[in-house]
């Protein structure tokens, strides 16, 4: 299963759960390759907007092979996956850089990432931090936006080994590519965090007890937002992880 389909032919084989091995050892090798890359893009602001063939240049056949593997998976094949296959960007897309974004971390004032939103996700994203703002006094920024189905396939599997390597597992975290709302701009996705750095990753119970969670609740759909993954569902409760439906009545203005 998993994997093992996936690679039917080939010269690697797992379990139907976790990656064996010598999967472990290539995709260790894979990442070595790939990291460079990643954090070169990183500096110049575009690593959300990587494409395949880019990310597949410092690679061997066999890692090529080995990321088009994991590619093609469907979470369908997971026991209780509820993500499904979201529609591509559109190659006239038009996104919105923010790269000015900054919060305080340990006291010290630090520069998010460059992210990027769809034009209509942003706009719908701007008037909505414009009524927080107006009726608490604060704003919540884009820890992260949109990402490349390309990106999303290189955290998948920079993800994998804080899983457990399990495939499975990670996929309740992080979805496989064309599985992400991160990538498809008629559900796009924010990740929130506030000035101060409370994104609630590590305690998502930090998220939700904020003043501007609770504002969330009440006020997003007006917006066109929606909670995407709340507690008690079967992926990881993310109270921070909100989408933007481009055909809600906010997306339809």
């Amino acid at each position: 299963m998993l994997l093992s389909v996936a690679l039917a032919g080939a010269a690697h084989g797992v379990g139907p759960d976790q990656l064996e091995q010598r999967e472990i050892s290539l995709l260790k090798n894979t990442m070595e390759q790939l990291d460079p890359l990643i954090e070169q893009r990183k500096k110049t602001g575009t690593a959300p907007l990587v494409t395949f063939e880019e990310l597949y240049v410092p690679l061997t056949p066999e890692q090529v092979a080995f990321m088009e593997a994991v590619r093609r998976l469907d979470p369908v094949q997971f026991e209780g996956s509820s993500r499904a296959k979201l529609p591509p960007p559109s190659p006239r897309e038009q996104f919105v850089l923010l790269d000015t974004q900054v919060i305080l971390r340990d006291g010290k004032e630090t520069h998010l990432d460059p992210q990027y939103l769809p034009l209509p996700a942003h706009e719908a994203y701007r008037r909505m931090m414009a009524a927080m703002e107006q009726e608490l006094g604060k704003r919540l920024l884009v820890e992260s936006g949109y990402r490349s189905p390309a990106y999303q396939l290189y955290l998948f599997l920079f993800y994998l080994p804080k899983h457990g390597y399990s495939v499975r597992e990670t996929n309740r975290f992080v979805a496989l590519p064309g599985f992400s709302e991160h990538g498809s701009p008629q559900r796009q996705a924010i990740d929130f965090v506030t000035p101060h750095g409370i994104n609630g990753e590590d305690r998502p119970e930090e998220f939700e007890e904020l003043q501007e969670y609770g504002w969330l609740l009440r006020r997003a759909p007006e917006f066109g937002f929606f909670l995407s993954y709340p507690r008690g569902g079967p992926s990881a409760y993310e109270p921070w992880h909100w989408h933007f439906e481009s055909a809600s009545k906010e997306g339809a203005r």
